[in-house]
């Protein structure tokens, strides 16, 4: 087995590489590729919003179907991060016929997903934009960007799996090229096809859906490539797709929980948007603008989580513990720099990007008090994301759910719903309700702390 193993670089790299480093070289173009995806859906938002006409609808044409496409992305992410997570130890376990059949019934799953989403962009989306709109124009809007997002959606199903097929064997940079490339295309598509440049004509939401899913192709059809010419130790052939049925159910007990916490992103901001309406549009305004901030840190964050996420699972399979706690270890280290790093810069930059909107003085003091307050979560917020990644790879997705539902749902909502309330009365500061992250991630980070040590404990 051993023979076998350093036949291939990517395994032996895997399997050799001091942590630290490998966590390094394979988180880096995962925290490049997070950011820049990060940047895109600011630039798709940018653009739309400058259009001659109609560009505020079209925004918000845009804004009512983000739910969806959010779903569509966690579906795909969810399967791919279970994959990874079985990819990634049946490697290390050297068994290769049970890493085909992973990534062979992830692409099953992917076709599933595609399926599912063109069905319902065909026949749900007016249902779905009607049940939020009566304007006839950002109706038409929204209904005709759903549906080629929908229908198109194959580029975001199977570029979730072959980028955590890549991350899985050690071969990240490939995967971060693949995502730059339908990124560039994203952005650069944009403003040809929306404004209508270069002789085209001028397609409005319908030019953004269409980049939207050209980038996305693009991504998968790179990600592709790379994996059939540079991820050798995965074996390739129909006779993999082959459903099955314990296969599947063991990608989605690890796939679930990463799939909900990503659905619980667009249920806290729905939900959160409710809330503020009560004080303010000015604070739904701020609140929007800071999570657009945000995503930066974030994103990086995530990024690094998903080199935490291989790098450990690959460790449980060759049973070597050390590695395991040396993977814990860095991957909150290096997650905590990112945070730290990430509130510094929003604690210094907060006045000057808030600025940057044109906001009235009553929005542009509340971003302002939302970017200095919230962003001290960050602290909280690292260690959650790395435990998170730790729980993905050791086969506790249970533990994985119950800190997203800690920070996204449980303990977050009801807070600002209190403290809103506080600040409707008149009692309290508008501040008040920014508080509810800093409470939430920090009540998170201890059951996360205590999860952690227990699950390791487990394995000794």
């Amino acid at each position: 087995m051993k023979a076998e193993m350093k036949r291939d670089n990517s395994i032996a790299r895997m399997a050799e590489t001091p942590v630290n480093r490998l966590m390094l070289s394979m988180g880096i173009p995962m925290i490049i590729s997070m950011a820049l995806q990060a940047f895109y859906n600011i630039v798709d938002s940018a653009f739309v919003s400058n259009m001659r006409e109609n560009g505020e609808a079209a925004l918000n044409a845009l804004t009512l179907a983000f739910p969806v496409q959010m779903l569509m992305i966690a579906f795909s992410i969810g399967t791919g991060v279970g994959m990874n997570a079985l990819l990634s130890k049946s490697l290390g376990q050297g068994d290769t016929e049970r890493a085909a059949r992973a990534v062979g019934n992830a692409e099953f799953l992917a076709a599933v997903i595609y399926v599912i989403c063109c069905i319902f962009g065909i026949f749900g989306a007016d249902a779905y934009i009607s049940s939020q709109t009566s304007d006839p124009l950002i109706h038409s809007m929204a209904v005709k960007y759903l549906r080629i997002c929908c229908c198109g959606s194959i580029g975001t199903a199977y570029f979730a799996v072959f980028e955590k097929a890549l991350q899985a064997a050690g071969l990240s940079l490939y995967s971060t090229i693949a995502q730059i490339s339908g990124a560039v295309v994203n952005i650069v598509l944009d403003p040809v096809l929306i404004y209508g440049l270069f002789g085209l004509p001028e397609m409005g939401v319908t030019g953004a859906a269409w980049a939207t899913i050209i980038g996305q192709i693009v991504s998968f059809a790179a990600a592709y490539f790379f994996h059939l010419k540079k991820n050798t130790a995965v074996k390739n052939g129909f006779c993999y797709m082959k459903p099955s049925v314990p296969i599947i159910r063991t990608i989605y007990s690890i796939g679930l929980p990463a799939i909900i916490s990503q659905a619980l992103m667009s249920v806290m901001t729905y939900g959160l948007n409710r809330i503020l309406a009560n004080i303010s549009t000015s604070a739904v305004t701020a609140y929007g603008l800071y999570y657009k901030i945000q995503q930066f840190i974030l994103f990086a964050a995530f990024g690094l989580r998903d080199a935490i996420t291989p790098i450990a699972a690959f460790s449980s399979g060759m049973r070597d513990r050390r590695r395991v706690l040396d993977t814990v270890k860095y991957g909150v280290l290096y997650t905590f720099v990112i945070m730290a790093a990430g509130l510094a810069v929003l604690e210094i930059c907060a006045k000057p990007l808030a600025g940057a909107f044109g906001l009235s003085d009553e929005t542009e003091s509340l971003c302002i008090s939302a970017i200095r307050i919230i962003s001290v979560s960050f602290i909280f917020a690292g260690f959650n994301i790395a435990c998170q990644g730790v729980f993905q790879a050791l086969d506790s997705g249970v533990q994985s759910l119950v800190i997203s539902l800690l920070r996204q749902l449980v303990l977050v909502l009801p807070l600002a719903y209190v403290f809103a309330g506080l600040v409707s009365s008149g009692s309290s500061p508008a501040w008040l309700v920014w508080t509810a992250f800093i409470i939430s991630e920090g009540v998170s980070a201890a059951a996360a702390l205590v999860m952690l040590v227990k699950r390791l404990r487990a394995d000794e």
